[in-house]
């Protein structure tokens, strides 16, 4: 497999991106239920396509990454979070993810951004594995925050600088 293409998304990715997070959805990175039909729009009035981006093998949106604002404070404009970040089942394993988190950084530092951060769910392993790797920190946690299928499921709150 060759390296992804990582680019900044456009309005015209709405469609593919949905089902891209549709297909991805699970408890171990999710809160929020599984989206039912009729589907709205992926991207919306905090999120749009300039917010995002993916990652493409062979023309095709294998990925993508959230990067917004973590609050609309003036004295918070420093800072930019990770808000979502979706690898397709059969990309997985083969660097899309740490490719669009290495991408993400750089976008953020170029955007001004002196600090990044994120949450993740406790016992995401795999995402938390990857985003260590990458320079993360737990800078706090939210013990048994969510109730995800029957468990009392950890918000791990995780950050670096720029």
């Amino acid at each position: 497999m060759s390296e992804p293409n990582i680019r900044i998304a456009l309005p015209d990715d709405d469609e593919e991106l949905g089902a891209l997070d549709r297909a991805t959805w699970s408890t171990l990175h999710a809160v929020m239920p599984l989206p039912q039909p009729p589907y709205g729009s992926f991207f919306d009035a905090r999120h749009a396509p300039g917010d995002h981006l993916v990652a493409e093998l062979d023309r095709r949106i294998v990925g993508y990454i959230r990067l917004g604002a973590p609050t609309e404070l003036a004295c918070n404009a420093h800072v930019r979070q990770i808000q979502g970040l979706a690898v397709a089942d059969e990309a997985r394993g083969k660097g899309v993810g740490r490719a669009l988190v290495r991408a993400v950084v750089a976008e953020a530092r170029r955007r001004g951004a002196r600090r990044l951060t994120l949450r993740v769910l406790g016992h995401n392993a795999p995402a938390r594995r990857l985003y260590e790797a990458e320079g993360f920190v737990v800078e706090g946690v939210l013990p048994e925050e969510f109730l995800l299928d029957g468990k009392y499921v950890d918000d791990v709150f995780m950050g670096r600088a720029l």
